[in-house]
């Protein structure tokens, strides 16, 4: 293992997709990540399909497409929690960790032993992040919390969707995605403090919170002005022309960043005049104009394909792009170049393995690693708690028989 985090041990009580996300990224990036799952019934999202990942004889696992995409390099183990065995083994198990990482509604863990108040006397040096709906403190702190409502309450809702149309959600759990990642930083910066100090510390994250923080340029428009931003569909709240646009056979993105871009468009679209008229000279005209602008581009736009403006712009240095359906996603060249698909062996699944997104981050002196697939519930219990508790098989079957493992 060549990873940045080799070495390290993460005790992952999360599931869904925030908390997951954060412990798949300290996985990839080679730490050695634990999940504890209850026995029978393991991450909720295993039934979340279909699709489901397929057997070799072409039928459906208990692996869904929404459990795979958050799950690999780590090792199940399957534990309740909720019996007292349970417990004394995640103690053992803690002890043996660097990082806790949960997201059980607040003060959930308290119930069995396992909150950071039950644990920071015997290991000052763990590094323990919750993530919650709605943070540990405040009058929502109680409540669920979903990916969904995040995106409703944190206002990115009343900034996604048409202009004259319903609030519209991100198609994927962004809000519960970034919060992941914003845990990860927060663990990063707690291992560099306890390498200066050895001591660990405690890690508090909302979705909610994370919402709010990641609405950046629409949320300091609000805090400059006064004014709530409104939905405007495709175009960007602070640049013109940055929008979706007809083309004779379909659509095509155009971004124009500064004022010599958007003079090389209007020439090569044979309309200079534009680039001249006093409401559309400079980026700030253009926003307080949009509307005009706009309503005159399609009928410019719609007289060449889609790759001919695509081709045109790009020699031009100004900046276009096409809308892409999934399938040309993970077709596309450059994604393809940058390992943004990859497949994985996976014993028992048709053709032996499984294809997984690629992670973005690339380093040159310690790589991200893809070592495991993600694993079927409790696969690893036997051995983790062998390597790591150094109990016989005698002692992990009775445990079994209980209900326990």
């Amino acid at each position: 293992m060549t990873g940045p985090l080799n070495g390290l041990r993460v005790f992952d009580l999360t599931r869904i997709l925030a908390g997951p996300t954060c412990t798949q990224l300290l996985g990839d990036l080679g730490a050695e990540v634990i999940k504890i799952e209850r026995p029978g019934q393991g991450d909720d999202t295993r039934k979340w399909g279909p699709p489901f990942l397929k057997d070799a004889e072409g039928e459906d696992t208990t692996a869904s497409a929404y459990y795979l995409s958050s799950n690999r390099n780590k090792r199940s183990v399957t534990l309740d929690v909720a019996q007292p065995e349970g417990q004394a083994l995640a103690k053992c198990l803690i002890g043996r960790c660097d990082i806790l990482v949960e997201n059980f509604k607040a003060g959930g863990l308290a119930n069995y032993g396992l909150a950071y108040d039950d644990l920071k006397a015997d290991h000052p040096d763990l590094i323990y992040c919750s993530i919650t709906g709605f943070g540990q403190t405040g009058p929502y702190a109680p409540r669920a919390g979903y990916d969904y409502l995040a995106q409703g309450m944190g206002g990115m809702m009343s900034l996604t969707g048409a202009p004259e149309g319903a609030p519209a959600k991100v198609g994927v759990g962004i809000a519960d995605v970034m919060c992941g990642m914003y845990a990860v930083a927060a663990i990063l910066a707690a291992l560099h403090h306890r390498d200066k100090t050895g001591r660990g510390q405690y890690i508090d994250l909302g979705l909610l919170d994370t919402q709010v923080a990641w609405l950046i340029n629409e949320g300091l428009n609000y805090l400059t002005s006064g004014e709530a931003p409104r939905r405007r569909g495709n175009e960007h709240a602070n640049i013109v022309p940055y929008n979706t646009l007809p083309t004779s056979d379909g659509y095509f993105i155009l971004a124009v960043g500064n004022d010599r871009q958007f003079q090389r468009f209007c020439d090569l679209a044979g309309v200079p005049e534009l680039a001249s008229d006093p409401r559309f000279e400079t980026n700030a005209q253009r926003v307080r104009n949009r509307e005009a602008l706009y309503a005159l581009l399609p009928d410019v736009t719609r007289k060449k394909t889609a790759a001919e403006w695509l081709e045109s712009l790009e020699r031009l240095g100004v900046p276009a792009g096409p809308v892409y359906t999934l399938d040309q996603v993970f077709e596309d060249p450059q994604v393809r170049h940058r390992g943004m698909k990859i497949e994985l062996p996976c014993p028992g699944a048709q053709d032996g393995k499984v294809d997984l997104i690629g992670n973005p981050i690339k380093m040159s002196e310690t790589p991200v690693e893809y070592r495991r697939p993600p694993p079927t519930l409790g696969q690893d219990t036997d051995a983790v708690l062998s390597e790591l508790l150094e109990l016989g098989q005698e002692e992990i079957t009775a445990l079994r028989d209980k209900g326990v493992v």
